[in-house]
């Protein structure tokens, strides 16, 4: 492998070691040698890298990114420029400038019941045993090379922490914005830690706000206690000179219940990695997924489903349309551990080529060690009913209608999902706009993203 973008990355790292660690706590500063070295060690995954076989990302690192270790001073206002048309979803709002937390005036914010949310940074100046206890813990430096760099470099992103038995009534939802005159490079971190019977709902836009190229790298951790309940919905919706590697991992204790649910709308090339541990009895995990895919545009998901201990279901969804000369991967596993009998753990990915140049390529894995369990998997890679647009067809509908419906309809089995009713309307809306060709972006943002 041509190690010279890894090269360039780790002596960028030592040569301004001071700028990125002078303002950061110690428990962020001490994950970061470790990261470093393992990706001197990792490198960028490589064409001979089963995860990564359908993206090449050593090649995708080699433009000319900035890199900035201080959040820039950008002249705006964000509600003059980004307005999220969702109305009547009220959200705890949470919100990142490429990569650090825009506090306003407070980057921290502690609600009367215990929770708090804001910029990790703080969070790990302010409450630093508690960063330390779960910061890195969940996500591995060990076996990839980006969660390695990201530990390396980032320095900022969103905190969340749910005290013991609290239920939020309101979703946090964060928004992460991409702006700049110049291309550039960003990564940064979020730490989710639900304490035992806490109960909350989080949403995470991506959006990019000006033309220029963007390659971002970022890591979520989460921490699901004892008999917690956390659901994540992430919609990404970046622009066609976007790249960005998007890497979840979740970590679930007994009687535990995670969901997470990820809109891939629009972007240039998005990686999904998703790694969820059932790491004790009775957890209970739901994974999925909806990309939409045209042009050249390319959207890759690996997903790892862990089953370490007995009693524990999973279930995952995965689906994908893609139109003109896109391309999209899928590579699941499902791993049921020895000593993890009663599992049950279902996947499924299915996909929708609306063009004879459009390719999917999909891997279900299961791989199982306990004899007494319930698991299936499959995959499907088909074009659109013909029976069923005939049908529509012969009761009034126009032959274009009776397509986007059959395509709004195997989307919606994604959609659908989504816990949150208005959030789970507007995202219908943005789908259904998607396939129609019409901007994907909010109704009321001036920059057109798409």
């Amino acid at each position: 492998m041509n190690n010279t973008s890894k090269d360039h990355l780790v002596d960028l790292y030592l040569d301004n070691l001071d700028l990125i660690t002078e303002n950061s706590a110690e428990v962020l500063n001490h994950a970061r040698q470790e990261g470093i070295e393992s990706f001197k060690l990792l490198g960028f995954p490589g064409p001979k890298s089963e995860k990564y076989k359908y993206t090449k990302v050593e090649q995708l690192f080699r433009s000319d990114y900035e890199k900035y270790f201080s959040p820039r001073k950008i002249t705006f206002k964000v509600d003059d420029i980004f307005r999220c048309d969702i109305p009547s979803l009220d959200t705890h709002l949470a919100l990142t400038l490429n990569g650090f937390y825009l506090g306003n005036p407070t980057s921290l914010h502690e609600l009367p019941n215990g929770v708090v949310f804001g910029s990790l940074a703080e969070a790990a100046k302010k409450y630093p045993k508690l960063i330390q206890e779960h910061y890195n813990t969940v996500a591995s430096t060990d076996d990839d090379g980006l969660v390695a760099l990201n530990t390396a470099f980032a320095q900022d992103g969103v905190f969340i922490y749910l005290p013991k038995g609290v239920v939020l009534e309101r979703p946090i939802q964060i928004i992460n914005l991409l702006m700049s005159d110049e291309n550039q490079m960003v990564q940064y971190r979020n730490l989710i830690i639900a304490e035992e019977r806490s109960q909350a709902n989080i949403v995470i836009c991506d959006h990019t706000l000006s033309p220029a190229e963007f390659l971002t790298n970022v890591v979520t951790e989460v921490v699901a206690k004892a008999a917690s309940n956390v659901d994540v919905v992430v919609m990404q919706n970046q622009h066609n000179q976007s790249t960005q590697f998007s890497h979840l991992y979740a970590r679930q204790e007994r009687d535990s219940v995670f969901a997470s649910n990820t809109i891939s709308l629009h972007g240039g090339i998005i990686r999904n990695n998703i790694h969820v541990l059932l790491n004790d009895t009775n957890c209970e995990n739901h994974t999925y997924g909806l990309a939409l895919v045209d042009r050249n545009q390319h959207v890759d998901t690996y997903s790892f489903i862990d089953h370490a201990q007995p009693n524990c279901v999973s279930n995952e969804l995965y689906k994908a349309l893609l139109d003109d000369q896109a391309t999209g991967a899928f590579n699941g596993r499902i791993l049921v551990r020895k000593d993890a009998q009663k599992t049950e753990a279902y996947q499924s990915n299915n996909n929708l080529l609306l063009t004879a140049d459009a390719r999917m390529y999909t891997k279900p894995q299961l791989e199982i060690y306990a004899d007494d369990v319930k698991c299936s998997h499959g995959a499907t890679i088909g074009q659109l009913d013909q029976e069923a647009r005939f049908y529509m067809q012969a009761r009034g509908i126009s032959e274009r209608e009776a397509r986007l419906l059959l395509m709004f309809g195997f989307a919606h089995d994604v959609v659908g999902k989504i816990k949150i009713e208005p959030l789970r309307e507007r995202i219908d809306e943005l789908v259904n706009k998607r396939l129609r060709g019409e901007l994907s972006r909010c109704h009321s943002c001036p920059m057109h993203c798409c």
